[in-house]
């Protein structure tokens, strides 16, 4: 009760939809599944378009898809957005419960400053324009999880607007087709959670938790679809989606549902209905709200929140009692979009590969560690960070931060194999023992396991000699115009040096000999 959470809001778009044969994700055929009895979900904001567009096949009719997000976001604070109560996670229920958390009366709310410096800091990254005056309101409804009846948002001036995000996708099936797309955000503001309802269906009981709600963040998804050219449709709402592939497969079904009923004669509800993960569709839940149901009204107990910058804070005023947006603006941490861009810059890295290091927390750092401490070129530490590691972290199902392999021993790996001191194919063999985290670097493992590079050219010259006399019919395979017998050579030749010896320098030998 009062967390404090951020909606996000921004108008949806149109896209271009058009069905297609039963290949498709969006394919003819009525939808299925059953209904159920849905919980209520709670209001928040960010609208966003879906995509997709697509040519109709002849004798198949184009329609367009308008998909807004509304995404609540819990701030990460110590306390609540409206009392002094702790926020944590899993805590026992209704064990951080103020009384102005229980509606008691006479007690009254008190605005968390962490909260709004997260809002305000929020609205800037996402390049919002930030109201130097916002309000706060009431959202009345009655439901068991909200005591007070309403809940206090900011409807009428919210606290950040106009904003947009900018963000890459690939295309195609190959990664390296990557466009750019921006979504508009419509605005930003600070809103009290509600409660969590824990439903007993065997004794027939709800209770409920005034800690705080659900999860960390949920989407709710307003889509409609309609003939191009012709006014937007009715829109539904899918509440309550807490993954990002849960949503994918509510958008899509949403929108092949709605398709079907209007060419099979039937209309859209204005109406909230929620995703049944199980069954991969949506379900009604009640009609829809609208905004004379919910009674806005301005929030009696809480001033206009003003903000200010350098040029306009007031003389001899309280820093712990005024908001600079300068000075958040000066805390911003690099944004994603200026990292991408710098990694491609400064090391040369493809567009796809600047997205990977900054999809997956923790793994940017330790490619900045690595980077650091080995002599490798970037092109080769981006590879082996994007595909050995990071495939070796996905196989095991393990975060950055769980690994066993420290930045330090992989930028030494890199050095050894840098000054070929080992081979390609040894420096995977060194990477899978340190896999297995028994403490030994690189060099001690190359040491034991014998895996260093032979270093003797006169050694090398006569296991090449030796290999070409043994096998004859390679080498008149080889010269009967079959390119690919060297590779069998090649191969000879390490298995005879136990794989110590480097491919390229193998190759360069038999070809002087050869030639000779």
């Amino acid at each position: 009760m009062a967390a404090p959470m951020l909606r996000w809001c921004c108008p949806g778009r149109r896209f271009a939809f058009a069905w297609v044969g039963c290949g498709s994700c969006h394919r003819r055929g009525p939808p299925t599944g059953s209904t159920s009895n849905g919980k209520r979900g709670q209001s928040s904001v960010a609208q966003q378009p879906h995509f997709t567009a697509q040519k109709p096949r002849e004798g198949e009719h184009e329609w367009a898809a308008v998909v807004g997000l509304e995404i609540h976001a819990q701030i990460a604070s110590n306390s609540k957005l409206f009392s002094g109560s702790q926020v944590h996670f899993a805590a026992p229920p209704n064990s951080l419960v103020s009384f102005f958390d229980a509606s008691l009366p006479g007690t009254l709310p008190v605005l968390n400053r962490r909260c709004v410096e997260a809002a305000v800091m929020t609205g800037l990254a996402l390049d919002c324009h930030i109201n130097r005056k916002s309000l706060f309101d009431r959202k009345h409804y009655f439901y068991a999880d909200l005591p007070a009846g309403y809940q206090i948002t900011q409807q009428r001036l919210p606290i950040a607007v106009n904003g947009s995000l900018a963000y890459s996708v690939c295309v195609g099936r190959k990664p390296s087709r990557m466009v750019t797309r921006t979504v508009r955000v419509k605005q930003i503001q600070l809103e009290q959670d509600s409660g969590k309802s824990l439903h007993d269906d065997l004794r027939s009981q709800t209770l409920i938790d005034l800690n705080r709600a659900e999860g960390q963040l949920r989407v709710d998804a307003n889509i409609s679809v309609h003939r191009p050219g012709e006014p937007l449709g009715v829109r539904t709402e899918v509440k309550n989606l807490n993954s990002a592939r849960f949503l994918a497969k509510a958008i899509d079904y949403e929108i092949q549902r709605q398709i079907n009923e209007l060419e099979n004669g039937g209309e859209i509800l204005n109406e909230t209905r929620s995703f049944d993960n199980r069954l991969g569709c949506t379900v009604p839940m009640r009609d829809k709200e609208g905004r004379q149901d919910y009674r806005f009204m301005p929030e009696p107990n809480l001033p206009p929140l003003l903000l200010y910058d350098s040029g306009s804070l007031p003389s001899g005023a309280d820093p712990q009692q005024v908001i600079n947006v300068d000075q958040l603006r000066e805390r911003l941490p690099e944004l994603p979009r200026v990292t991408r861009e710098r990694l491609v810059r400064q090391y040369g890295m493809l567009p796809e590969h600047s997205c990977a290091l900054l999809n997956e927390v923790g793994l940017l750092e330790f490619f900045q560690n690595v980077i650091k401490e080995t002599r490798a070129e970037p092109k080769k530490v981006t590879s082996w960070v994007l595909n050995t590691f990071l495939g070796f972290l996905k196989q095991r199902n393990l975060a950055v931060s769980e690994s066993p392999v420290t930045p330090s021993a992989l930028a030494e790996l890199l050095d050894l194999l840098d000054r070929k001191a080992i081979s390609s194919s040894a420096a995977k063999q060194v990477f899978e023992e340190l896999w297995r985290n028994d403490g030994k670097t690189p060099a001690q493992i190359v040491a034991e396991k014998k895996l260093e590079l032979l270093q003797d050219p006169e050694a090398l010259e006569q296991l090449c000699r030796s290999t070409l006399e043994a096998h004859p019919h390679v080498v008149m395979d080889l010269k009967r115009g079959n390119a690919r017998a060297i590779n069998k050579l090649i191969g000879l030749v390490r298995k005879a040096t136990l794989g110590r010896a480097d491919p390229t320098a193998i190759k360069e030998v038999l070809e002087r000999q050869l030639s000779s």
